[in-house]
């Protein structure tokens, strides 16, 4: 009766014990599956966390996520909450939580070795401003970069 109490116990913490990072793993595996899907040269930017929920895709810049023109529109402002950068040049993506053509104000960027932020949770603009949510306007750069994000 003791060994069929210890297999039980041991076959139960087994199973806990690979159900615990399956949350990460399948998180993971979203991004890794819409940075494969994505063309080389592009940054996109996704509504929800893991790469879910497409808001826009671009190969250049938009100086206000919020207005009726350029990749991201109207209601795209303010919602990004998780971002690939696939571009090619190895330029970075700098992200801002203002708006303009001026480039001024919190900014962060993405390195195209970073490849995805699933989750922007956690992550600050360099006027200490939360990223998750707040992302207005983006462009492609070299350098210039205060901050960059981190998985």
């Amino acid at each position: 009766m003791r060994k069929i109490l210890a297999l039980a116990t041991t076959t139960g913490l087994a199973s806990l014990a690979l159900m615990i990072p399956a949350t990460g793993a399948q998180a993971s595996t979203a991004c890794d599956n819409a940075y494969r899907a994505v063309a080389v040269g592009n940054f996109v930017a996704y509504d929800g966390t893991n790469c879910s929920n497409r808001l826009g895709i671009t190969e250049s810049w938009d100086s206000d996520w919020g207005n009726s023109s350029g990749p991201f529109q109207g209601g795209d402002t303010n919602k990004a909450s998780s971002l690939i950068n696939k571009g090619g040049s190895g330029m970075h993506v700098q992200l801002f939580n203002g708006t303009g053509q001026d480039w001024a104000g919190g900014h962060t960027c993405l390195s195209t070795g970073e490849k995805y932020m699933s989750s922007l949770a956690n992550q600050y603009f360099t006027s200490g401003v939360a990223v998750n949510n707040q992302i207005s306007s983006h462009r492609w750069v070299w350098s210039g970069c205060g901050v960059f994000l981190d998985s």
